[in-house]
């Protein structure tokens, strides 16, 4: 059999796969929210050869997503706003959708559709405010919080990249990409972001003493690791994602959250199923019937 034919063969698992992947990330109609953002007539923050495109575009950021939200729960003031105010386990698909789309729109629409995603979530970050469990005044606001969330972001995107991702990038690539997401964390009110991935690393061991596991936080990690809304079929590749992800969190922050820290099983079995997976995803996303539902 030839590979054309069994390319055929393959295209209806491929299509499959591809929607199920799609309205998860999406939501209910992929195409419509991929035609607003690539569609929409207008220039664009970033030029087609950023590498925030690269990096936001490829399968490796599934890992990538999870490992930010393990890590940002580190910090006990921004684990309080998620916790009391995102509904994160009540609809954990809604926020996913919200997320996707910000980052979609931000790195590839329109200007003025980039400015408007960001105007609501500064809106929303203005009504966020409250009491953490153990006393302390926060809102979403705030520059600092802003900052650590933007840097677990960036740090875990690119780590995710950098391991997984179909191409991953140079020295000079990594600090553009640093640079270029600089760009929507001012306009979410983050002061002085990095602008490189030397400047990254420091920030992040800066806020090291403010980190720390709490309840909340643990609670978050076993429910993204242990408890997911994921259905029975899809575990075992789930199981795998989550595996890739907590393989690239930092040593340090595997006993706060009470995560295994497994070197030799991560380097070898869990980089080579990760691999696989982001493959397939990738794979699916590509598949020449759904090209309108490609995040690329």
């Amino acid at each position: 059999m030839s590979a054309t034919a069994q390319e055929s063969l393959l295209d209806p698992l491929r299509d499959g796969l591809a929607r199920m992947i799609m309205t998860k990330v999406a939501g209910p109609d992929p195409r419509a929210a991929r035609a607003q953002v690539h569609n929409t007539v207008g220039p664009r923050w970033f030029a087609p050869d950023r590498p925030i495109r690269r990096v936001h575009g490829d399968a490796s950021m599934f890992a990538g997503g999870l490992r930010a939200l393990l890590l940002q729960s580190l910090h006990p003031l921004a684990m309080a706003a998620v916790s009391a105010h995102s509904g994160y386990r009540g609809d954990p698909w809604g926020r996913l959708q919200r997320t996707s789309f910000f980052l979609a729109i931000t790195t590839y629409g329109a200007a003025a559709d980039a400015e408007e995603a960001v105007a609501r979530v500064r809106a929303v970050h203005e009504r966020v405010r409250g009491i953490s469990p153990d006393g302390v005044h926060y809102r979403a606001s705030d520059p600092h919080l802003l900052k650590w969330v933007h840097l677990a972001e960036v740090d875990s995107f690119l780590a995710a990249h950098q391991r997984y991702g179909a191409a991953p990038l140079d020295a000079l690539e990594c600090d553009g990409y640093v640079e270029d997401t600089a760009r929507v964390a001012r306009a979410l009110g983050v002061v002085d972001p990095p602008t490189t991935q030397l400047e990254l690393r420091q920030m992040l061991a800066e806020y090291r003493p403010e980190l720390r596991g709490t309840t909340e936080a643990r609670q978050a990690a076993r429910f993204i690791l242990v408890h997911p809304p994921v259905p029975l079929a899809a575990r075992p590749a789930y199981a795998v994602l989550t595996a890739a992800a907590v393989g690239l969190l930092p040593w340090w922050t595997r006993w706060p959250l009470r995560l295994p820290l497994l070197p030799l099983a991560e380097g070898t079995v869990v980089r080579a199923a990760g691999d696989g997976l982001t493959r397939t995803i990738r794979w699916a996303l590509a598949s020449p019937t759904l090209g309108e539902t490609n995040t690329e």
